[in-house]
Order: C-alpha cells, then sequence, then structure tokens
C-alpha cells in the first residue's frame, strides 16, 4: 500500500517544474600558453527550469498507478474483511460449543445417575441385567459426544488464534516427553 502509494507521488511530481541550481566553471583557450591567462577563465552560476510542455503523456502513468493503488488498497480492505468475518465466525463457534458441551454434561450426569440407579435396582433383584447394559451404552455414547464436541471446540479455538494473526509451527509444540514431563519452572513463571 505504501509503495503504490509512493508511485502516485512520483507521478504526480512529473507535472511539476523541475529547478536545478548549478556552477560550471573552467578555462578555455585555443593555445596551450594561454590556458592559465584570466581572460581565458570563465565561470557560471544559475539555476536552471525545464517544464513538461506536453503533459497529456504524463496522465495515463498517473491514471495507471492510481489504478494500481486502488486494486491493492480493495485487496487490503477484502482481506481485512475476511478476517473480521473469520474471527466473527470462530467466536460464535466457540460460543455455541461451550454451551452444547455444558448440555452435554448434563446428559452425561444424567444418564450417570440413572445408570446407579438401574444398578442398584439389579442388585435388589427389580430389574434384569439387560436394563444395566442399555443404560451403560447410553452413558458412553454421551460421553463420546462430550469428548468429540470438547475436540471441536479446541480446534474452533485454535482456528480463532489463528484468524487472529497468532500462529505457530511444529518446531514451537512441545515434543510428547515435555508435555508427559509437564510445564517447566520458566513456563510457570511466565503464566503467574
Amino acid at each position: 500500500m505504501a509503495a503504490a502509494n509512493a508511485e502516485i507521488g512520483v507521478a504526480y511530481a512529473t507535472f511539476y517544474p523541475n529547478l536545478v541550481l548549478s556552477d560550471s566553471g573552467g578555462t578555455q583557450s585555443s593555445a596551450f600558453s594561454h590556458l592559465l591567462d584570466w581572460p581565458s577563465r570563465f565561470w557560471s552560476v544559475g539555476p536552471t527550469i525545464s517544464v513538461p510542455l506536453f503533459n497529456a503523456a504524463l496522465d495515463p502513468t498517473l491514471h495507471e498507478y492510481v489504478a494500481i493503488y486502488n486494486a491493492d488498497l480493495a485487496n487490503y480492505r477484502l482481506t481485512v474483511l475476511t478476517a473480521f468475518q473469520q474471527v466473527e465466525d470462530y467466536l460464535a463457534q466457540v460460543r455455541i460449543l461451550s454451551q452444547q458441551i455444558q448440555q452435554q454434561r448434563q446428559a452425561v450426569a444424567s444418564a450417570q445417575d440413572a445408570l446407579n440407579l438401574e444398578i442398584g435396582r439389579y442388585e435388589t433383584g427389580l430389574d434384569p441385567y439387560i436394563d444395566v447394559v442399555l443404560l451403560q451404552t447410553t452413558l458412553l455414547g454421551d460421553r463420546r459426544t462430550l469428548a468429540d464436541l470438547q475436540v471441536e471446540q479446541m480446534m474452533g479455538v485454535v482456528e480463532l488464534v489463528g484468524s487472529l494473526g497468532g500462529g505457530w509451527n511444529a518446531s514451537q509444540l512441545p515434543t510428547p516427553a515435555q508435555v508427559a514431563k509437564g510445564p517447566s519452572k520458566a513456563d510457570t513463571k511466565i503464566q503467574r
């Protein structure tokens, strides 16, 4: 953007007159013996101005630079709007998934309570064991759904961080041994 804007300034500068202040001096003589005589010396000081007489040739260049700048500006705006849209989308995704996770946790807790009651009914002889197995299957399905939602939320958070401009590469990630060992003392100090 800055370079395209500078090129417009350069194109505008071609419309203005060019002023040069210069001086010159030396000797002029037809004979080598009179080369250093005072009458053969000359000097000149003064400005020189050059003005473009035919500006029509400069207009297309200026329009070209303005068009390039406008195209760069449109691309920049599109990039910024796309980034804002991605941030908004990922924020909404994380918020919705957190609500779904809360509801799924309640479903897991309810399924666990129902399973505990059914185990008690089975142990007293009121219900067959198939009812316990069915409730265990329901609880397992609810826990798997909860885990899937949590993974999806974590992936959404990673995408959100990436769309905010943050990022990392694989070399910056901890190794499996570092993860198993836990955070170092330096990491703990930074977090506080």
